[in-house]
């Protein structure tokens, strides 16, 4: 389930946290199409909604997601606390601070992290 909304004038995807888990690039595709079709410049994931394999950087499957998003333009956020991941590894923090730097991708907290994010 996702739902479109405006988030400082922006328009942003919202996925549910119940659903099927996102694995690999064909599901990334299935969201952008999503996004595309009402708009949406940002989706934000739930991270419970990720593959175990998406924070085991290894796997390639978060840089094969990431990629196919900045591919089409579209912004990905994974929400959610990943504190257990990026403790188990120190090449996943380091992407995720890098990724926070960008426009591209974010991993955040909250909901009130993606608003002050989108402020501008």
């Amino acid at each position: 389930m996702v739902t479109l909304q405006t988030i400082h004038d922006v328009p942003v995807l919202m996925c549910a946290a119940e659903g099927e888990a996102i694995s690999r690039e064909s599901d990334a595709l299935d969201l952008i199409g999503d996004a595309s079709y009402q708009g949406a410049q940002w989706v934000v994931i739930p991270a419970e909604r990720f593959d175990e394999a998406f924070f085991q950087l290894r796997t390639r499957v978060a840089g094969d997601i990431i990629q196919k998003f900045a591919n089409y333009r579209v912004g990905i956020v994974i929400l959610g606390d990943i504190s257990r991941h990026t403790a188990a590894s120190s090449a996943l923090r380091d992407f995720v601070r890098e990724c926070n730097r960008g426009r591209q991708t974010w991993f955040l907290a909250d909901a009130e992290e993606l608003r002050e994010r989108l402020k501008g």
